[in-house]
């Protein structure tokens, strides 16, 4: 049975995190994994500079952050642009990913994307505590800019939806909203997904090596960023075909409307360059089709502002100087526009 949303662990539990200074993190235990790989934990991390205390208004606001498939949170320096705002910082790594995966499970393995659910809550929970009721801001790269939105049209199901829940707004970086590829193509390997994920869901997808993204961010490569190459390897963990029926469960009920209720921000590059090498994987994302991004935004709900950012890589937060510095600007002006965030 896995842990109620409702409870919350011994505050006293919070331990150093690997980040350095100022990182903490948490160990939500969940009981067994609904996909049959022994018990699954989730981890919540925070972040609190020294003194933060003496500057932290009642009711402060917070950011809780997810990643996305073969990542974990690392991006400190996102951390620390929202303390300075004022905002409280937390990321969630999910069962099975990053600082979560245990020995004998397979990486960023689920069968469904709703069974995040628990820990979400949970982690929202304890996120409010943390700030004596105060309004929080959900941020999501890639596929957790799925499985958020996703989150949240059923949270908006309960009474008071969103808002008693205590969430004010949705940051999306680069959210994965459809299959890439040709129409065609999409339905029809959407056709075989279904079918061997029902049965074999842990087959991998065969595929060929391809480390072209994870190259140009690491710094043992192309890049300039440093993480942990075992929890965020160059040429990505395999995909395996239960992993991805889920996630186009996913994309088809985004593409039939959802209503996160509260306003959203979506940054994503202003192009997408599929390539193997050369500049333009620094300039492009070179991940996902930033048309899809933008043809299915709108299904989110009718308060969305999307915003092209030049130069910006897959992770616009992982972007060179320039781009990343405007991706920062343009989240500061969505903020600001929100006014004052509501506390409890």
């Amino acid at each position: 049975m896995t842990q109620s949303a409702q409870s919350t662990p011994n505050p006293a539990a919070w331990t150093p995190d690997h980040l350095g200074p100022g990182y903490q993190q948490l160990v939500l235990e969940l009981g067994p994994d609904p996909d049959g790989e022994g018990d699954i934990v989730a981890t919540l991390i925070r972040y609190r500079p020294e003194n933060h205390a003496a500057h932290r208004p009642p009711g402060a606001a917070a950011v809780l952050y997810v990643h996305g498939y073969t990542d974990y949170f690392f991006q400190t320096h996102v951390a620390e642009h929202f303390a300075a705002l004022g905002y409280e910082f937390f990321a969630l790594d999910l069962h099975k990913c990053g600082r979560s995966l245990r020995p004998g499970q397979t990486p960023h393995y689920v069968s469904d994307l709703a069974l995040y659910d628990n820990e979400l809550e949970l982690a929202l929970n304890i996120v409010r505590e943390q700030v004596d009721g105060g309004s929080v801001l959900l941020m999501a790269h890639s596929t957790g800019g799925l499985i958020l939105p996703l989150w949240l049209d059923r949270l908006g199901r309960r009474e008071g939806g969103s808002a008693k829940a205590g969430v004010a707004g949705l940051i999306l970086n680069s959210p994965w909203f459809d299959l890439q590829g040709p129409s065609v193509a999409r339905n029809i390997g959407t056709a075989v997904i279904n079918v061997v994920g029902r049965f074999r869901g842990k087959t991998a997808i065969p595929r060929k090596r391809l480390d072209t993204y994870g190259a140009s961010l690491h710094a043992s490569a192309n890049g300039e960023w440093h993480y942990q190459l075992d929890w965020k390897p160059l040429d990505g963990f395999p995909v395996r075909f239960g992993w991805l029926r889920a996630v186009r469960a996913g994309h088809t009920q985004l593409h039939r409307g959802l209503d996160v209720g509260v306003p959203a921000l979506i940054l994503r590059s202003k192009l997408t360059r599929f390539t193997s090498d050369g500049p333009d994987v620094d300039l492009a994302d070179a991940v996902l089709d930033v048309r899809q991004i933008q043809r299915w935004s709108g299904c989110l709900g009718d308060r969305t502002t999307i915003v092209p950012v030049d130069g910006a890589r897959h992770d616009v937060f992982l972007s060179t100087p320039g781009p990343l510095a405007q991706a920062f600007g343009e989240l500061d002006r969505w903020l600001e526009s929100l006014g004052p965030l509501p506390a409890s």
